[in-house]
């Protein structure tokens, strides 16, 4: 079923769908995206027979389980830092976690590449295959990890702005500490999800534990609205992708 085409669809469709929601400021799943793509243009070629719905729901069970447990575990991890520096003053709480935000954010960029890069490698890897270039055993050529590893870090050098913006500052308003804690209980879902072989949203996974320290301080201060746009883009990305993704196989296969 995973030919040239397949392929090729699958990232016009994800392309697609991460320039249109990153031109809005809407953090979307590449991961989902990906995933959405491949089913549409695989569905396009040979119908429902190509879904193998035991790993496709796990991906969409982790829709939800991945913002969630990141969600708890800011909530859990800014309560008990909350706690722990109860006696200190603001300017020093401040100037810790600014330091500590070094650490939080490396230990989730890590993360992020553990899970995300992952992905982009197993779709080369699987075209390869597929197309007899890796001889009789499926495995990620030395090439293809150095690849994907360069083009995430250009991505995320290059990354824009918006993206940015909305995470930062549209949801909720971060200090240090909820940036800490944010991104710790954002990571500790990701390296969790990564052990366990279930490919999940960094995009939600961050987004949930940022509404987590939001919502410790009060829930107010979590702008739902913004929330809730985020959510309805989670929800459409796959069939959104799908879509896209089986009108391109529509036009190549018509070509090819």
């Amino acid at each position: 079923i995973v030919t040239p085409q397949v392929v090729f669809a699958a990232l016009v469709g994800a392309i697609a769908w991460n320039i249109i929601t990153w031109l809005y400021g809407i953090p979307s799943s590449s991961s989902h995206a990906l995933i959405g793509g491949l089913v549409g243009g695989a569905v396009a070629k040979a119908g429902s027979v190509a879904i193998v719905w035991s790993g496709l729901l796990k991906t969409v069970a982790a829709i939800v389980l991945s913002p969630l447990t990141g969600f708890v575990l800011a909530l859990v991890l800014i309560l008990t830092v909350s706690w722990i520096f109860v006696r200190q003053t603001p300017f020093a709480v401040d100037n810790t976690f600014r330091t500590l935000q070094f650490v939080s954010a490396s230990l989730y960029s890590l993360g992020h590449g553990g899970n995300d890069a992952q992905k982009t490698m197993g779709i080369i890897a699987v075209l390869l295959y597929s197309q007899g270039m890796l001889g009789g055993e499926f495995y990620v050529p030395f090439w293809v990890v150095i690849t994907c590893q360069a083009m995430l870090a250009l991505g995320t050098l290059f990354g824009g702005w918006r993206i940015v913006h909305t995470m930062g500052s549209k949801i909720t308003r971060l200090n240090p500490m909820q940036g800490f804690c944010a991104e710790t209980g954002g990571a500790i879902t990701l390296f969790g999800a990564t052990w366990l072989g279930i490919p999940v949203s960094t995009t939600h996974t961050i987004t949930g534990a940022i509404v987590g320290v939001g919502a410790a301080r009060r829930i107010s201060a979590v702008r739902w609205g913004i929330a809730g746009s985020i959510v309805i883009a989670w929800v459409i990305t796959m069939p959104a992708t799908a879509f896209i993704a089986a009108c391109c196989y529509g036009i190549v296969a018509i070509f090819s």
